[in-house]
């Protein structure tokens, strides 16, 4: 049976952990400086509404994957037949869009983090030879991911954030609801394109075969998730109050008015680098499913031209239009959450109105699956 994304299967653990430690790293570039640009101290509501949102669809998709033994994707297959392939070559599409920002936030980043002198213009090629080899693997590289962030994202985040604590000041955020619904709302709508997370889950979540308890893992992984996130933006606004709306990329800077730094150097710089190497990652998957969906679309059984193709255009894109990023990210936020909301929220609820297996079909592999059991043991 087909499969979206090649014939690859990943567990709930891989996705728990991605929710968890790999979905919050990109929501700490641009969007604590954003959110306090339209919410001020009230910069935390924005952002708990577009954690409900996607966690009320992440928890439809899992009711959804609980009433079969088969993934997500074989059933899609089953439902719409050859109108399947319409699907994979939309989906491509909207991962190229959904890539954009990130891409170009990353490239900003990195020549604001790790260089003193002004970069040439090549020297964020590198990262394309890492995504151009993501890219040309299956689903279950971005679970292998999951399980990579543990040992690289938890302890340099919560290192960061104790040695911000020095500094913030949480009464910043106080009196709570202090801007007005209409600011909040439009903090919502701008930060749309930061909180797509169930677009970058649904690869992961079509190729799991669901097991008794994978719904409590990949649940309680996306809240921790948003807690991390959560918390990172209060610390944020504790740090810089006022100038939060001035302070891009803070995760690279929060930590550095913690007093030992001016003895023993800037260490919160070893941690930076760690949740660098997750915002790698994180940067290249959307490339790697949309590599992905074309394969699928077109039929193809090698993937390393259709790699170096993608990601040539993708270096392309960021050398010449990273001058235009002030315009690409106010056309995003004005005018694009409609494509994330359409894409990351209706369509995956729509996968609700597909067939379950009946009660009598589940009972009987049930009672197979414990004879075989049975039997194996005798």
């Amino acid at each position: 049976m087909n499969k979206l994304l090649h014939n690859d299967s990943v567990n709930a653990r891989q996705v728990a952990f991605f929710a968890s430690f790999v979905l919050p790293v990109y929501k700490l570039l641009e969007l604590p400086s954003l959110l306090a640009r339209f919410a001020k101290g009230d910069l935390l509501l924005p952002a708990i509404l577009q954690f409900l949102t996607q966690f009320g669809v992440l928890i439809a998709l899992l009711f959804l994957l609980s009433r079969s033994k088969k993934t997500l994707f074989q059933r899609l297959e089953e439902a719409i037949g050859k109108w399947t392939k319409l699907v994979y070559g939309v989906y491509a599409l909207v991962f190229l869009f959904f890539a954009v920002l990130p891409l170009l936030d990353l490239e900003k980043f990195v020549y604001a983090v790790f260089y003193d002198t002004s970069p040439t213009l090549f020297s964020f090629s590198a990262f394309f030879i890492l995504s151009a080899y993501l890219c040309m693997k299956g689903v279950k590289a971005v679970g292998r991911i999951g399980d990579l962030s543990l040992f690289l994202f938890p302890l340099s985040f919560l290192a960061l954030i104790v040695m911000s604590l020095v500094e913030a000041d949480v009464s910043n955020l106080l009196p709570f609801f202090e801007r007005s619904f209409q600011e909040t709302l439009k903090g919502y709508t701008y930060s749309t394109t930061h909180f797509a997370d169930i677009l970058l889950l649904l690869p992961l979540l079509g190729n799991v075969r669901y097991e008794k308890g994978d719904g409590v893992k990949i649940g309680i992984g996306y809240i921790v998730g948003a807690l991390f996130t959560l918390l990172f933006l209060a610390v944020f606004y504790g740090v810089y109050s006022t100038i939060a709306l001035r302070e891009h990329y803070a995760f690279a800077k929060i930590a550095q008015y913690f007093p030992v730094l001016a003895v023993v150097g800037r260490i919160d710089l070893v941690f930076v680098y760690l949740l660098c190497l997750v915002l790698f990652f994180y940067t290249a998957i959307p490339l790697r499913n949309a590599v992905g969906c074309i394969a699928k679309t077109c039929n193809l059984q090698g993937r390393t031209l259709l790699s170096f193709l993608i990601n040539l255009s993708a270096f392309l894109f960021v050398l010449f239009c990273n001058k235009y990023y002030d315009s690409i990210y106010a056309f995003y936020g004005n005018y694009a959450y409609p494509v994330f909301w359409v894409f990351s929220v209706l369509l995956p609820l729509a996968l609700l109105f597909l067939r379950g297996d009946s009660t009598e079909k589940q009972s009987k592999d049930a009672r197979r699956r414990r004879n075989g059991k049975e039997n194996e043991y005798a």
